[in-house]
């Protein structure tokens, strides 16, 4: 990647918005004559790999790492702990999320916008008309995969009415069926044949601090979630590898049910009686069932945070 060029980048362990929004956002500043390029941090997820090829968009440069002084916009995230290797000494020039505010400083002003809707995809799609930009019909198609991936269909409830108006909107640029293509891109990344129980530990991982614990918390979402509790002991093996290599105390994994709108949250690490706290019922097996749970953002660090307290 030049290094003259503005790197657009999502979050470590990439969820669909994460890289959708870096090809969708860059698209809208080069449209301005912004010498800007889409990265990612990880290889695309099988939900994220349908949509890719389902637009004909080629994957983004594979970005692990960036140079001191390298320009960047971070989108679908603005925590430290979350971004790309190298952020620290780079250059920060605009952030485009819909998450909490997690605690970046920056040397310089910069743009941001923060909106609490259900994907950051919906913000950017939104930015292009407000601003009469002309949008392809694959960033179109890219930004609605990004939309109906993380609001699952409109079931979370993370999901506001701009989500599901801006998502209307952009299935008629995209020249798709809505819920049709909805319901096919979910079950190609719902399964987890092929995956490792490391790979399914690493799904769409953030880092987070409740109070002194740090902690990890990933999610999967299936149409089956019993495929997933089957290799249980596996994966909580794969977590507790994963306290140790990332320096944490807690891992989190969300086996969230798509269809019966639920999530098994499985924990390893410590301290489990703060997981117990935060939802009032005891881990029992490594294992707390929340139904009506979807949301990470919305339900699941809210209450471990006040948890934590």
């Amino acid at each position: 990647m030049s290094a003259d060029k503005i790197i657009v980048i999502g979050h470590k362990s990439p969820d669909t918005d994460s890289i959708c929004s870096a090809l969708g956002y860059a698209a809208y500043k080069q449209a301005q004559g912004v010498n800007a390029e889409a990265g990612m941090t990880a290889e695309p997820n099988k939900e994220t790999m349908f949509a890719l090829e389902k637009f004909g968009v080629v994957a983004p440069e594979l970005v692990t790492s960036v140079p001191a002084k390298q320009k960047l916009i971070l989108v679908d995230h603005n925590e430290e702990g979350q971004a790309v290797d190298g952020m620290r000494d780079a250059e920060i020039v605009e952030i485009i999320d819909h998450h909490r505010l997690g605690g970046i400083s920056t040397a310089s002003p910069l743009f941001v916008h923060i909106e609490p809707v259900g994907c950051t995809s919906t913000i950017i799609a939104n930015m292009f008309w407000k601003n009469d930009v002309k949008m392809s019909t694959s960033v179109a198609g890219l930004l609605l995969s990004a939309i109906l991936s993380d609001t699952v269909l409109f079931k979370s409830p993370t999901c506001t009415q701009q989500d599901k108006d801006t998502a209307a909107k952009l299935a008629e640029e995209a020249c798709v069926d809505l819920k049709e293509y909805g319901m096919a891109m979910l079950k190609a990344g719902a399964g987890i044949d092929g995956m490792t129980p490391e790979q399914v530990a690493d799904t769409d991982l953030k880092a987070f601090e409740f109070g002194t614990v740090k902690a990890i918390i990933s999610q999967i979402s299936v149409m089956d979630p019993q495929e997933v509790l089957d290799i249980k002991a596996d994966l909580l093996a794969a977590m507790k590898a994963n306290c140790q290599a990332k320096g944490v105390e807690l891992a989190l994994l969300m086996v969230t049910d798509i269809m019966n709108e639920s999530t098994h949250l499985l924990v390893a690490g410590e301290p489990q009686d703060l997981v117990a706290k935060a939802f009032a019922k005891p881990v029992e097996d490594s294992c707390v069932y929340l139904p009506g749970v979807m949301s990470r953002k919305k339900q699941i660090v809210p209450p471990m945070t006040e948890a934590a307290k």
